[in-house]
């Protein structure tokens, strides 16, 4: 089995829509108006946004969450916690050993969106 998508719930849709091509930088890959769906490709699963949906919690991978959470800041985007290590895995569990980056994004539906990044060691 593999993960083939994610959702999360929005109040408004239009500006879910705004947050999230303004987030992942690409337009979405598919918009129902009715009944309030809206799709984004993240690479193989697809991110299902749905009016009046549960709220939900994901994680996204970025290439160095440092960055990507100063980008986000000049852009306007609210941070909720401040990248920081997570999970120093030096043992590699997870991945090669190194430590595991996680800052939180707020959307403009009030759902947390966890950025992560590798530092290798």
């Amino acid at each position: 089995m593999k993960i083939r998508q994610i959702g999360l719930g929005c109040q408004d849709l239009t500006r879910a829509q705004d947050f999230y091509t303004r987030l992942l930088g690409k337009e979405p890959i598919a918009v129902f108006e009715q009944p309030g769906f809206l799709f984004f490709d993240l690479g193989g699963p697809r991110l299902f946004i749905e009016k009046n949906g549960p709220a939900s919690l994901i994680y996204l991978e970025v290439k160095d969450v440092q960055e990507t959470v100063a980008d986000l800041k000049e852009r306007g985007f609210r941070i909720t916690s401040e990248p920081h290590v997570v999970f120093p895995d030096q043992g590699g569990i997870f991945d090669q050993p190194g430590n595991e980056w996680l800052a939180f994004v707020e959307d403009s539906e009030g759902n947390q969106i966890g950025l992560m990044s590798r530092e290798v060691i």
